[in-house]
């Protein structure tokens, strides 16, 4: 019986050392517990219906059926319910992250990304965030962000000077924790200023932050 706060996750991966080794981070948290793993995307979609996992944790290149199909078909539009899924990949083409995160994955990671950050990921997605590698952040932005399209629509409510010390880091690819160790700033002020943030520039997640960042002009390739 799982207790009652605890996140529930379901890991897909065809290869079980990943498997295994994500078992063992996950749960060693507290707050975290594998209830199921699947080798290939039908298993992981059937097995996903039936415990109704918190979070999917799921690889691209799988039989059967790919991460990027499993990921539309619990997390899309036409999901019902839906679920949150992370995709955790080898690969960082910029159509992989560009249809996974269409598709309503709530992250993208890489799998050198290391365990912190596959943590924060979880926690994120539960909030409602949607965390991406750094490694590819910027990358990816600025694909979203073409150069001549960079008027990003003013701010509901001005942003102080450290809100947008916060977003340049977003959009950089920072994670909250190394936003906070950029600033000196604890972790739940570091989360306090996204909240703001989101409420200033309308937007749902941090992607939504660092893709204004971006559009406006206050982050630039030579801050990433």
């Amino acid at each position: 019986m799982t207790a009652p706060g605890t996140i529930r996750i379901l890991l897909a991966d065809d290869q079980a050392s990943i498997r295994s080794g994500f078992r063992l981070v996950l749960d060693a948290q507290p707050d975290m517990t594998v209830i199921a793993e699947a080798a290939d995307g039908v298993a992981a979609l059937d097995a996903a219906r039936r415990l109704r996992p918190h979070v999917v944790l799921a690889d691209i290149r799988m039989p059967h059926l790919d991460g990027l199909e499993l990921t539309r078909r619990l997390a899309g539009p036409d999901a019902d319910p839906q679920v949150r899924v992370i995709v955790v990949t080898t690969f960082d083409l910029d159509a992989y992250v560009h249809t996974a995160l269409r598709d309503g994955a709530s992250g993208f990671l890489l799998k050198r990304s290391g365990p912190t950050l596959l943590v924060e990921a979880v926690r994120a997605a539960m909030s409602g965030d949607a965390l991406i590698s750094p490694q590819i952040t910027a990358r990816m932005l600025h694909r979203l962000a073409p150069p001549a399209a960079r008027t990003g629509r003013p701010p509901a409510e001005a942003l102080t000077p450290r809100e947008e010390e916060v977003a340049v880091l977003v959009a950089g690819g920072l994670s909250n924790t190394e936003i906070g160790q950029e600033l000196f700033i604890s972790l739940a002020t570091v989360k306090s200023h996204l909240a703001n943030l989101q409420r200033k520039l309308e937007v749902r997640n941090r992607v939504g932050i660092a893709a204004w960042a971006w559009q406006s002009g206050l982050a630039t390739t030579d801050q990433v």
